[in-house]
């Protein structure tokens, strides 16, 4: 016996019935057919072969009528009510005897054959039969035959739609006229969004701005007492990595009111005018759930600044899309309670009318965390593994320079991974370093067929690349090298790099030096030259063309910078200079490259013997620290770092933009 339980308001309920479903109709269709054949073979005539019936059946007189079906080629016998007992032998099969007729059906093999039958026994026995021919048409039969094809694409049609409908997740219903609705995913307190501010470590800024427009959805007569009006939009700006998307995750969790979350590219669809319907449905529906937030995560899918690619007209859909979303923006009264979070990477290719204040209102930098962020970050991650007490936030925090939030995820869990295959019970630090390696440089090659010669070249180059950053004053501290290959590189050499917000002339130039200081040395030591220096030459070229035409670091350029930051000219179809100030371009920076490699070779060549013994010990072990480069070339000269006070008063060194902050790393394979 099903048990009763009891509803919320405590009265009795029976037992939970089903819930209806549209496949149940198809089944009992099924069912019906099935019975309804089953009830006519039971009532069907009997079949004889055509033996019998010339022998037995025919000769006895006992036929009433005989209709022969032309187009199906048999007959139908009926007989005589009276007579029906004779032919029981025939009808053993048979739960019951169809009174009526007709009793028997036979195959006939021609018509002349049995016509020759019909007139012998009329001729011999003198027995009249009673005969008709005709021709029958089966209309259930011939209507399945002439629909079944348009059936089946009908069925196959659904079958798709169901399909394309269940993989559009929310909105997609299914139904080809639900494709303009929107596919946004809405959140509330009983969605189980358990991620807040507190889950969020650093970004304390960006943390404070959002935790206010929470607070104005939640006591908005805070602020309109005194006349403010609720923000309608901010934008989070940022490098991938650095949490925006879990920051909107944290504002779900924390507003307790309907949270909308879309990508961008979920307005873009195969159906022209699809993402100008989805953006008025998914704003209809925030209206009518007011308060809420809606977020649109990587939103320059569709924000794209309009005019710049010429090869489209204004009729392109992703334009239609854009001009929707711009209006219902500012379209919303300013107490509808609908506030638009965004987050991209991309905030310079972004439409001018997209950024204006009465949309966008306030833009969120989210950037690459500093030491005590990074810090902080750690601290989180760390939580769920087994650590050794070797293992220091603040340590790890250090090693990790110019990592995102993504990045440092990924650092902890490659280091559980390394720990367990190690078979080890805890994490320990060199598990740490170990992982930090492998996701900088690459998983370590060490079967991999080197020659001699070629290891002994990528051992001069490594260690002139360590001699050089060791001796400058403003160069990256070096924390290692090694000659084992990794990735595409055989060899690759670590730097810890100064967290420092500007860089001078000075500094620049130490960099560059130091960077060619690989090549320098297979040119002094060996007396040519080899692609081991690619990835070199690249970043020197890249920082020399900064160095002249976007910082003005240049005499002969002067203060001048072609760099467009905003991203946001329209008209640039030249370059913003004349070809004699490209020409000057081009030779400013050879001048600074070949300068910094002149001055490389005379450092390597001042210190040779120093430079050989590095590279003979780097030979015989593959891998030297900073302790080894100290005990050959003495203490380092430390520079005078840039120091900055942060919120709390103490003194640490500033931060190092990001373009800089990326480890060396040689590439000696081929160009």
């Amino acid at each position: 016996m099903a048990e009763e339980k009891k509803n919320p308001d405590g009265e009795k309920s029976g037992p939970k019935l089903p819930q209806f479903n549209a496949y149940w109709i198809y089944g009992i269709i099924l069912i019906s057919l099935v019975a309804i054949s089953l009830f006519n073979m039971g009532q069907s005539p009997q079949s004889v072969p055509w033996s019998e019936f010339e022998s037995k059946v025919l000769p006895g007189g006992d036929i009433k009528r005989v209709a022969v079906i032309l187009n199906e080629g048999k007959a139908e016998i009926t007989f005589k009510e009276e007579s029906l007992e004779k032919y029981n032998e025939f009808f053993k099969d048979q739960q019951s005897v169809p009174r009526t007729g007709p009793h028997m059906v036979v195959k006939i093999p021609s018509v002349d054959k049995f016509e020759e039958a019909r007139k012998r026994v009329e001729t011999e026995l003198n027995i009249a039969v009673p005969i008709e021919y005709e021709e029958r048409t089966n209309l259930f039969r011939d209507f399945f035959v002439m629909m079944w094809p348009i059936l089946l694409i009908v069925a196959i049609w659904i079958f798709i739609f169901r399909r394309m409908g269940a993989q559009g997740g929310p909105g997609g219903g299914g139904n080809i006229f639900n494709v303009g609705k929107s596919k946004a995913r809405m959140f509330d307190k009983e969605s189980g969004v358990n991620a807040t501010f507190q889950d969020v470590a650093g970004l304390a800024e960006a943390k404070i701005e959002l935790e206010e427009i929470v607070e104005f959805l939640k006591k908005p007569e805070k602020f309109t007492e005194l006349g403010g009006k609720i923000p309608k939009g901010a934008l989070l700006v940022g490098p991938p990595g650095t949490g925006k998307t879990l920051l909107a995750r944290a504002v779900a969790g924390e507003a307790n009111v309907p949270f909308f979350s879309m990508s961008g590219s979920d307005f873009v669809e195969m159906f022209v005018g699809v993402g100008a319907s989805r953006v008025r449905d998914l704003f209809k529906k925030a209206k009518e759930k007011a308060p809420c937030i809606v977020f649109i995560d990587e939103i320059d899918a569709i924000g794209r600044a309009r005019g710049k690619n010429v090869n489209f007209s204004g009729n392109d859909e992703r334009e239609n899309t854009l001009n929707q979303l711009l209006t219902e923006m500012d379209g919303f009264a300013t107490n509808s309670g609908v506030i638009i979070l965004a987050a991209t990477n991309r905030a310079d290719i972004l439409d001018r009318a997209l950024m204006r204040a009465g949309r966008f209102d306030r833009q969120i930098s989210v950037e690459l965390p500093d030491l005590n962020e990074r810090k902080a970050i750690f601290e989180v991650h760390l939580r769920p593994l087994r650590l050794n007490e070797d293992v220091k936030s603040e340590f790890l925090a250090r090693q990790t320079p110019g990592f995102s939030g993504a990045d440092i995820a990924n650092v902890c869990n490659e280091s559980a991974l390394i720990a367990a295959r190690k078979n080890k019970k805890l994490v320990e630090k060199e598990d740490f370093l170990d992982a930090v390696d492998r996701i900088v440089g690459g998983l370590e090659k060490k079967n991999k067929i080197i020659s001699k010669d070629e290891k002994r070249a990528v051992a001069f180059h490594e260690a002139g690349h360590a001699a050089i950053s060791w001796l400058l004053e403003h160069a990256h501290p070096l924390v290692k090298v090694t000659i084992v290959p990794r990735g595409k590189a055989l060899g690759a050499a670590w730097y810890l790099p100064e967290e420092r917000s500007l860089n001078t002339v000075e500094q620049m130039l130490d960099e560059m030096c130091a960077t060619l200081g690989g090549r320098a040395a297979e040119d002094l030591v060996f007396g040519r030259i080899s692609t081991g220096a690619l990835n070199d030459l690249e970043k020197v070229t890249r920082q020399a063309y900064a160095m002249v035409s976007y910082f003005g670091m240049s005499k002969r350029i002067g203060n001048l910078s072609y760099f467009d930051s905003s991203g946001q000219n329209e008209y640039a179809f030249n370059k913003p200079y004349s070809e004699r100030t490209a020409q000057l371009i081009d030779e400013e920076v050879s001048r600074i490259v070949e300068e910094q490699y002149e001055r490389a070779k005379r450092i390597l060549a001042d210190n040779s013997s120093k430079h050989v013994q590095l590279a003979e010990l780097l030979l015989e072990r593959e891998v030297i620290f900073s302790e080894d480069l100290e005990q050959i070339f003495g203490k380092r000269q430390l520079s005078d770092h840039v120091i900055q006070e942060d919120s709390n008063g103490s003194r640490k060194p500033a931060e190092k933009p990001v373009a800089d902050i990326e480890p060396k790393e040689d590439n000696n394979s081929q160009a």
